[in-house]
Order: structure tokens, then sequence, then C-alpha cells
């Protein structure tokens, strides 16, 4: 079938908007009538050369979308709306098996690959060469297939565009707050980088039971939203932040979630936690950076450094749960949302990201 569809040529952009032909489902395969994307750092990652994938590729990971056809095999149903996630989970390597989906081996190995589970491609340019997949969504496009394992049944009563924001943010960072920090009752919580994903783990440990927390950003209308989301402090980032949380927290906070995928602001992340605490990176650096911290801590501080992918979560029994705590009012991640977009304004949208400008944008086909 004919769709339109947002490629990515070559490193900085831009991206484009173009016809493509896309095949039908293949087995355990969907056709997706894709609702709303959002526009994420991941997404900017890969314009900007942070994170190398194979070109051309339609970008767009976080998305939601109602199924019109399913390929042989398929477990899901025509009508079927759908939140997608980034990692598609085999359900049979030693990663899945032992209850942890977002490190999928193949899943892991098709992402970088820029295909789809089960290792073909599906779009095509009128010239025949065929774009890649972007982590197995591909959500900038007007229909995109995907592997049923990327797929998760939402209520069809949801809106695509806040159901799209459960695909990446709400998952990576309500999941880091829940799964990978696990925040308690009492903690004092520090999030780092008030993205949408920071934003979301901030409101997570609301509902854990965060005693304190401590909202941390450069950018000033952030750091406001933080502080109406339930954030009781906020902290401007910078030198000063880790003696600011320091102080505010009586000497470090329990958990610290660094979002923002910069090495320096970790090594601040890991100095703004107390003795015995938890430091959680959820950003995603340049694969070449580094971080220094003070080994001695570790051991003579009984110190937790920890990675989150995907927040540590199963998409399958996550997503429902936590679309169940937006409906009843205690995850408001409709406030996340910082406007939507045509598909010709992607590029525009994306300047907004990069600046500070916009918390979760989303494209509207």
């Amino acid at each position: 079938m004919k769709v339109r569809g947002a490629v990515l040529a070559s490193v900085g952009g831009p991206l484009e908007v173009l016809d493509l032909e896309l095949d039908p489902p293949g087995p355990g395969e969907l056709l997706v009538r894709v609702g709303a994307t959002g526009l994420c750092h991941s997404d900017l990652s890969v314009i900007d050369g942070s994170r190398l994938r194979p070109l051309p590729m339609v970008l767009g990971h976080e998305a939601a979308g109602e199924v019109v056809e399913t390929g042989p095999g398929a477990e899901f149903s025509v009508g079927d709306h759908v939140v997608l996630s980034f990692v598609p989970a085999c359900g049979s390597c030693r990663r899945c098996v032992a209850g942890r989906p977002a490190l999928c081996e193949p899943g892991a190995a098709a992402n970088r690959d820029g295909t789809l589970l089960g290792g073909g491609r599906r779009w095509r340019l009128p010239d025949g060469t065929r774009p890649h997949h972007h982590l197995g969504v591909s959500g900038f496009a007007e229909h995109t297939v995907v592997s049923e394992k990327s797929a998760t049944r939402i209520p069809a009563s949801l809106p695509f565009d806040v159901a799209a924001l459960f695909g990446c943010a709400v998952l990576t960072g309500a999941g880091a707050a829940f799964h990978s920090a696990s925040v308690v009752p009492g903690d004092r919580v520090a999030v780092f980088g008030l993205g949408g994903v920071g934003l979301a783990a901030l409101l997570a440990a609301r509902v854990a039971g965060a005693s304190q927390l401590v909202a941390v950003d450069l950018v000033a209308h952030k750091r406001a939203l933080a502080r109406r989301l339930g954030a009781s402090h906020e902290v401007a980032g910078g030198p000063d932040a880790v003696e600011a949380v320091r102080e505010l927290t009586g000497g470090g906070a329990d958990k610290v979630i660094d979002t923002t995928g910069v090495p320096a602001v970790l090594e601040q992340a890991y100095l703004a936690t107390a003795a015995g605490g938890t430091t959680v990176a959820v950003g995603l650096p340049h694969p070449d950076r580094t971080v220094a911290l003070p080994a001695l801590s570790l051991v003579a501080e009984e110190r937790t450094l920890k990675g989150s992918y995907l927040g540590s979560c199963v998409p399958r029994r996550d997503v429902p749960r936590f679309i169940g705590l937006y409906e009843a009012g205690r995850l408001p991640v409709h406030e996340l949302l910082s406007g939507r977009l045509e598909p010709d304004r992607l590029n525009e949208g994306f300047a907004r990201l990069a600046s500070g400008e916009a918390v979760r944008q989303v494209v509207v086909w």
C-alpha cells in the first residue's frame, strides 16, 4: 500500500515526508494505522548522530494506533487499539524468560539492524531502496507494520495523542521510578532532567509515596511545570545543583534518577545521592562517553548505581497498569503534552525539543 512517512536519509537531517510503499504484514505481524507518535530525544539522537543507526530510516518509536490488518498467526484482531513499545520482546530468549524483556537479545539485534523482529524490512521507496525500521516501530508514518511483540492492547477510549506517550516516556520514566529505583513511601527523590521521561518519573515517584520530590533542570518553565505536577522543590541545573539537592534533602536524596543522557549530569546525580541510596541512569549518552565517580563510596557508603532501559518494564504488564493509574487521575500523563503537530512540521518540532522549549510533542496523521 502507499503511505506517507518521515524518512531520515543522512545524519543531520532533515526529515522528509515522502511517499512510500509498505508491504503487508507477515506472520505474527500487524498493519497499524498510526493515530499519534511522540517526538523523543531518542529520535533526535539518531538525527544528530549521537546514536548511529542504519540509514535511510523511517523514524518514530513512541506511537499508538489501530490494527487494520493482521498477518498469519497474529494474536491481535482488526480494530484493536495498541500502544507500540520500542523493544520487540521475543518472549523466549534467556533475558525474556528471566522477566527482563527490555534486554531481549533478538529484539536488540533487530533494533540495531533496523529490521522487524523477524529480520525483514517492509518499507520501499519508488527507486527500490528499502528504508530501515526505527526500533521496530517507525511511527512517523500514516501506517506502519510491526511485530505483534511490539504491541500492547489498550482501551479504545484512550485518545491516541495521550496513548502514544505510554510507549516510551511513561514506560521509561514511570518504570524507572517504580521498578529501577524502587521508590517507596518516605523516600527523598530527585529527578535530573525534566523532559517527558523525567516528568513521568516524577509523577510515578509521587504515586509511590515520595516524601520529597526535587526537580532539577536548566529550563525554568520545565521546573515550573514540575512544581505544578507535584515536585516539592526545584533546583536550577548547573554546577551548584549537587549542593542544592543535598541541602534540601538533608545530606542527599535516597533515590536519584538522571534522564539527561549527559555524563557530567550523571556524575552530579550520583554525588547528590545519599549514603545507602540508589542512582538510576536513564538517558542515553553517546557510546564513546564515560563517567568518573568516587569508587570508594560504592563500598563505604553502600551506594548503588544502576541503568534502566524501558524503565525495566514488561510492557504488557505495565502499560495497562500505568493506564489504570492515568484513568484514576493519579498519573496525569496528558500534562506532559506540549503540542500537536502536522507531519510537515516535524523538523520544527525537533528544533523545539532540542532547544528545551518543548516537553512532549506528538505528530498526528
